[in-house]
């Protein structure tokens, strides 16, 4: 089975400790920190935080850009990103995720060799920490000043050229869970897959968009997350909505939502004569309780966020979408 964690990125405005309190109260015992939030309180305090919490870290999200787009010069990102494994390690994270960087002025082929560049150098330091490198693709619409990879195929070219366990991808189902070829790649992608990142949203994908909770949007999330635990994936499975949407339901519903579909999940997915539900949104209704009234305006909040409307604080953020 799959290992259910949640990200510091829904809960944007709460401390450390508010999480994990949350968080273990809804019974999830595994998180997916955020590396600013470990800025803000230190490293020792945010291991002491979780250990006494007995909360895992499933991963640390992000290290990257070493393309320059952000204004760092490549060895400022790559001393950067070791010091993200190094952070990694000391929270018992198993999984870093990698961002590539934009293109910039680079021709693409450069780019590409920037990033394989930071990889040759930075997998060493992963193998003595113990900790896989996750390189993660965007949607080419929400990717603009973030990622040159826009695609599933090409990180899986770029992870099965390397043929290295402790460089693999996070794939993100909010980005690609309506990609016309995501079906035909799933038996490359569980063996090449470190993390998957969970989020619904309604229509395309775009920069200013939510992510929303699981439920409230329209992509086929549990179909896809079925046949990848069947075709072998046990790595975390991180629920992260983020925006909006999330501050107007507020944190604590949104975590209990959350947990209630993770264990809904589970269930079905140990249960081999139990189908998979194509249309989970009847059934989580029914779970969530008393929410239909708000669940409603997240829906009217996200649609406007696709038609360009409006853009939520959390999203305007960079790591937000990706």
């Amino acid at each position: 089975m799959f290992d259910v964690a949640i990200s510091q990125l829904t809960t944007a405005r709460w401390e450390l400790s508010q999480e994990v309190a949350c968080f273990a109260e809804h019974g999830f015992d595994s998180i997916s920190i955020w590396r600013p939030k470990v800025s803000d309180i230190g490293i020792r305090a945010a291991v002491a935080c979780l250990r006494d919490a007995g909360m895992r870290v499933s991963s640390l999200q992000w290290a990257g850009g070493f393309t320059g787009g952000d204004g760092r010069s490549f060895a400022e990102s790559v001393t950067d990103a070791a010091e993200a494994i190094d952070q990694a390690a000391a929270l018992s994270a198993g999984v870093l995720v990698v961002h590539s960087g934009c293109r910039g002025g680079h021709t693409r082929s450069h780019a590409v060799r920037l990033l394989s560049h930071a990889l040759d150098r930075l997998t060493p330091l992963a193998a003595a920490a113990g900790v896989t490198l996750a390189v993660k693709p965007l949607h080419p619409s929400a990717a603009d000043g973030c990622s040159f990879l826009t695609s599933l195929e090409e990180v899986l070219r770029l992870v099965e050229l390397r043929s290295d366990p402790l460089v693999r991808m996070a794939v993100d189902l909010w980005h690609f869970a309506d990609d016309a070829a995501i079906a035909d790649l799933l038996p490359r992608l569980a063996p090449a897959t470190a993390v998957v990142q969970i989020a619904d949203r309604l229509g395309p994908p775009a920069a200013a968009m939510d992510r929303l909770p699981v439920g409230h949007g329209s992509l086929p999330l549990e179909s896809l997350l079925a046949d990848l635990v069947e075709l072998g994936y046990q790595g975390p499975v991180e629920f992260d909505p983020v925006g909006e949407s999330v501050e107007l339901l507020g944190y604590p519903g949104v975590v209990h939502e959350s947990s209630l579909v993770a264990e809904a999940w589970r269930e079905r997915f140990a249960t081999s004569a139990c189908p998979i539900v194509e249309d989970f949104e009847p059934a989580y209704r029914q779970l969530r309780g008393d929410m239909p009234d708000s669940a409603r305006v997240v829906q009217r909040l996200a649609a406007g966020a696709a038609a360009g409307s409006r853009k939520s604080h959390a999203s305007s953020q960079t790591v937000s979408r990706g």
